[in-house]
């Protein structure tokens, strides 16, 4: 009688509302340890296999006149395995959104075309692949039976995978959990995602760093307090990164689009971007702006870098992405950002090493619709300076740069302007 007793007990107690959310705890805690723990060892591996690529790049110049037969290479991988039609990112975005499956080709598949791509110089980031990886493994995951997952729960752990790999490439753990929280619908976080999309984030960088992993981290110096006077130049800069972000996503996507019409077969089309811009880096003597671009935001810091650098950056990040090599497009855009940022900085002679870092910021939201992860991914990139002037120029471009977005199904659940609901996709 009495053990009967306290079995009912336990059983009220674990169907209570406290019952409910310790469940919810240790389930959501084991799953994101899995996949912070697959995400920051595979995100590890990853990532020294991309600075072994550019190592080699670098100490290699010659390897740039292989990117064409790198292209064809690339092409063949995903028509072979039936991946022609992989959208990439977009697709991992559908899978939460919508109901596009992630294929199982799609992890090998981005992780070997993306060191190809880097290794020959294309100018890519390796974000992009972070999220399709990220995706990937939390796809795996979540048919683990033990979880007993439904399909929003599966979405769910899509979105922790994604926030690991982030945070495992990047070392910015809080900008990749919201990221991956904010992404997916304008206007709409995902709260029940924070707490494994965290766990996954700081477990991810914790097993990177344990690899040997080195982070990008940069520095900005003595800045100038915010006041009536410092904050001008940001609001102006603001409203020229938002006309940026929005030239810069129809000229790449509008070049993917036109690219297929003009030479529908892939190879042929990959292999004439690829000789391209082989042909266009030995007019310009310069492999600048080759790679993710990381050492054009170094030299942007610096307030060393051209004024048509920016504009140059988007025409080798748009002749590598729109013809069909892999990567993604988050550091080439704060590399562009960066360049353009410093640029006037030098102009209007006013502080370009934080013009260059409010140009990153304010692009990134620019083009992602994300800011609160944008505000967060200064705060961790610049290791806490400059947070005012983030987040004034984050709001400015965020609110003015449209319904215009790097991916494309990406949806507008609300309105940047006013607060009306909308459901509509990116881009249209």
């Amino acid at each position: 009688m009495e053990t009967s007793k306290k079995q009912s007990i336990v059983k009220r107690i674990l169907i209570s509302p406290i019952g409910r959310n310790v469940k919810y705890f240790i389930r959501w805690a084991l799953i994101a340890y899995i996949v912070g723990f697959l995400g920051g060892a595979i995100g590890g591996i990853f990532a020294m296999a991309i600075s072994k690529a550019t190592e080699f790049r670098t100490g290699h110049p010659w390897i740039l006149f292989f990117m064409p037969l790198a292209g064809l290479i690339i092409v063949w991988c995903y028509q072979v395995t039936g991946e022609g039609k992989n959208s990439g990112t977009n697709m991992i975005l559908a899978s939460i959104s919508a109901d596009e499956k992630i294929t199982g080709a799609t992890g090998p598949l981005i992780f070997l075309s993306t060191i190809l791509t880097h290794l020959v110089g294309g100018s890519s980031g390796r974000e992009g692949a972070a999220l399709q990886l990220g995706g990937w493994i939390g796809s795996q995951v979540s048919k683990i039976d033990l979880f007993h997952l439904d399909e929003k729960e599966q979405k769910m752990t899509i979105m922790v995978g994604m926030s690991a790999l982030f945070s495992a490439l990047f070392g910015t753990p809080v900008a990749a959990a919201f990221f991956s929280m904010e992404v997916i619908s304008v206007g709409i976080i995902y709260y029940a995602a924070m707490l494994p999309c965290l766990l996954a984030a700081f477990l991810g960088k914790d097993v990177a760093l344990k690899m040997g992993i080195e982070y990008d981290l940069f520095s900005l110096g003595d800045i100038p307090k915010l006041g009536f006077k410092t904050v001008q130049p940001v609001v102006l800069l603001g409203f020229l990164v938002s006309v940026l972000g929005i030239l810069f996503i129809i000229i790449l996507h509008g070049f993917e689009h036109k690219s297929k019409q003009w030479i529908p077969n892939p190879y042929l089309r990959i292999l004439a971007c690829g000789s391209a811009f082989v042909i266009l880096t030995v007019l310009l003597g310069t492999t600048m702006y080759s790679g993710s671009g990381i050492n054009l935001i170094l030299q942007s810091m610096k307030g060393d870098v051209k004024i048509e650098a920016f504009f140059l950056k988007i025409l080798f990040t748009t002749l590598t992405i729109g013809g069909g090599f892999k990567g993604g497009e988050i550091v080439p855009t704060l590399s562009i950002g960066a360049s353009f940022g410093a640029g006037y900085g030098n102009l209007i002679h006013f502080e370009p090493g934080l013009m260059a870092a409010c140009g990153m910021i304010g692009l990134f939201a620019a083009v992602t619709n994300c800011p609160i992860a944008s505000i967060l991914l200064g705060l961790e990139l610049f290791h806490g300076d400059g947070i005012s002037f983030f987040a004034a120029i984050v709001s400015i471009t965020f609110s003015l740069s449209g319904y215009y977005s790097l991916y494309g199904t990406q949806k507008f659940i609300y309105g940047k302007l006013k607060n009306v609901y909308l459901n509509r996709l990116s881009n249209h």
